[in-house]
């Protein structure tokens, strides 16, 4: 079939709906026209197929002008949205109501180009008796649909002109027409999305918390956000369109590396700051390419040491979790500490906790952070006899690049850099050894740090809170610690009691210990003897609260029959001795192992004697069953190997 012969029988179809929809042949006008505020909102919802259509048809009209013909513009229902054309011939076509808000659909007024190629989706000529009503049998009319991008039909656009005009051509036009608008559609769309993936970007560059640059190959700055204008402290527009090289003088090498392959992430980089100083920034750079993956320019992401350092502090936990409220006690001794330290927590002093092992210094040095202005800043506990001696320095002050064998790639910050801004806590200060006393001595007195192999002194506000077991005057006696170093930390000296000087607070955080053990460990409370328990509060702890925390953990552990046992205290030489002997918990003895509770046989022995005997007794009661033996000495069978190791125990 012959695109007239496809015309024809579109025409018939047509004609046989408007038979079916009741089309009245003599009709003049349509059926239904928009007006007022009807006829606004239908412009307004089609303002965008306006603006694009409008100069086309005025294109349009300048190849027809003249020549008897005017131009509709429908929407997708055939509701005229503008019309243009010789004056003399809108004036026919508006005495016949083709006016705009007036329907051209099939429905509305009969065949007719316009809703017929809305009903077919197809190019229409409609000329003469094809249309069904005879007040249009004097016109020609060439319509084409007008679609989006997603192909669907949104109008028409029609050329209409006196029957005699008549020529194929006309409809070309219409068509070459509706393509233009077609494709100036999916180029405006594109803008949009374009203008919008535009706004995305940027809207995501401006909440990024981190600075960034981009460059193109010749190091010319195309954008920057705000975040790179206020750690750099510069200004936007002094720097779009402008080179790079006064911030960043070695971007070449940067595109020399990407060029071998390699990446730049992380590095730690001096650029300039506010002030015109040389600042550390962390710095990486990612290449930009093209369609045929050539490098076109290059994104540069800067972020401030400090945060990158509050960021490894948040998911490194170096946060103190530990308030006032966590203190369990209520002896007049303690309760006096507790109540200087909330005094002097939101101070700057340096604090000097003293006290033995087991007394809570961290957990006090934890608290006085927490009630301080630094309380949403960083907390990090560093114990300095636990560092080797060779490292203390790094580990506190950081390292350059290539200060030692062995140093990081890029530097190392140290605790005193992670901690700015908030509190650092130095537990068995007693134990830094003298060269290293007179660094941190500097870093107190001067508020800055010099990393090693570095020249450039680090800013640092840190709060110093340091704990010692050991009598530092006494120390200062012996010249193992410097007397300026230790004025210079206790300017708030607190000392915590040993337990043994606050027994009101046994039997409260024995109680304590018991319900927060039976809960961590999914046990009932175990019932307590009366004779044990007895023991319990008599007895001196030597290790003070965490002595008594493990003590309780291994009684809930064993239903209330703790695998050590309490022996009777014995003055000897001014010492009291703490048995390690251990109860046959397998038999249900609970009179200890043979020789144990022989009080005779403990007088003038050490703690390493008492458990040298009690090892030896209880490898001979089980005949060398180490797994036995183990068990019943509440101990890991590495740590009875270990221990016989050192007692020179063998088997027999």
């Amino acid at each position: 079939m012959n695109d007239k012969q496809a015309q024809a029988e579109m025409i018939k179809r047509s004609h046989k709906r408007c038979e079916e929809f009741g089309v009245d042949r003599s009709r003049v006008f349509s059926s239904r026209i928009l007006k007022g505020e009807a006829l606004n909102q239908r412009l307004a919802e089609n303002e965008y197929l306006l603006n694009i259509a409008a100069p086309f048809m005025d294109i349009l009209y300048e190849a027809v002008a003249n020549s008897g013909f005017f131009i509709l513009l429908t929407d997708n229902e055939g509701c005229i949205l503008r019309s243009k054309g010789d004056p003399d011939t809108i004036v026919l076509s508006e005495k016949l109501n083709m006016i705009v808000g007036a329907f051209m659909d099939e429905k509305s007024i009969g065949t007719n180009a316009m809703g017929t190629a809305l009903y077919e989706n197809k190019p229409m000529q409609v000329t003469a008796k094809e249309h069904y009503i005879h007040a249009y049998h004097r016109w020609t009319c060439s319509a084409a649909p007008i679609h989006n991008s997603r192909g669907e039909t949104i109008g028409t656009l029609n050329l209409t002109g006196a029957s005699e005009l008549l020529h194929p051509h006309t409809l070309g036009l219409v068509v070459a027409a509706v393509r233009a608008i077609e494709n100036q559609l999916k180029a405006e769309e594109a803008q949009v999305k374009l203008n919008e993936t535009f706004h995305y970007l940027k809207s995501v560059i401006e909440s990024v918390s981190s600075g960034i640059i981009t460059i193109d190959l010749e190091g010319n700055i195309k954008t920057i956000n705000r975040w790179a204008c206020s750690l750099l402290n510069v200004e936007k527009k002094e720097l779009i369109d402008r080179s790079i090289d006064r911030l960043l003088p070695f971007w070449k090498d940067i595109y020399q590396r990407f060029r071998r392959g390699e990446s730049f992430l992380d590095t730690e980089t001096i650029l300039p700051g506010p002030g015109n100083n040389k600042e550390r920034y962390d710095l990486s750079a990612y290449p930009i390419c093209g369609n045929d993956e050539k490098i076109i320019g290059m994104v540069l992401v800067v972020k401030g040491i400090q945060k990158i350092f509050n960021l490894v502090n948040k998911y490194t936990g170096m946060r103190a979790h530990y308030t006032f409220e966590d203190i369990i006690g209520e002896s007049p001794e303690l309760r006096q500490i507790i109540d200087h330290a909330r005094k002097i927590s939101n101070t700057p002093s340096t604090v000097l906790l003293m006290g033995e092992s087991g007394t809570g210094k961290e957990l006090l040095a934890q608290s006085i952070h927490n009630a301080s202005s630094r309380r949403r800043e960083v907390f990090i506990a560093v114990n300095c006899g636990a560092l080797p001696k060779n490292l203390i320095e790094s580990e506190l002050f950081g390292h350059e690049e290539g200060a030692f064998t062995g140093s990081k790639k890029g530097g190392h910050a140290g605790k005193f850099e992670l901690a700015n801004g908030g509190t650092i806590f130095l537990d068995e200060i007693g134990e830094m050894p003298l060269h290293m006393q007179v660094n941190l001595l500097r870093v107190l007195q001067e508020g800055y740090v010099t990393r090693i192999g570095g020249t450039k002194n680090v800013p640092v506000n840190v709060r110093v809170i340091a704990a010692t077991k050991k009598n530092l005057i006494e120390e200062v006696r012996k010249g193992t610690f410097r007397e300026d170093l230790f004025y210079r930390l206790s300017v708030i000296p607190l000392f915590i009691p040993p337990l043994r000087e606050r027994s009101q607070d046994v039997k409260t955080l024995f109680n304590y210990f018991l319900n927060v053990k039976a809960q961590k460990l999914d046990k009932p409370i175990p019932r307590i003897s009366k004779e044990l328990y007895d023991q319990i509060l008599e007895y001196d702890w030597p290790g003070n609260v965490r002595e008594l925390e493990n003590f309780v953990e291994n009684l809930v552990n064993f239903n209330g029959m703790s695998s050590f046992n309490i022996i009777s205290t014995h003055q000897s030489n001014g010492f009291r001795n703490y048995s390690a002997g251990m109860t046959d918990l397998s038999s249900g003895d609970s009179s200890g192992i043979t020789g144990l509770n022989n009080e005779k046989s403990l007088e003038n022995q050490s703690l390493e004697e008492l458990e040298k005997n009690a090892i030896r007794e209880c490898v001979d009661r089980y005949k060398g069953n180490m797994s036995r033996v183990s068990r019943q000495l509440g101990i890991s069978r590495s740590t009875l190997y270990s221990k016989m190791k050192k007692y020179k125990l063998e088997v027999n």
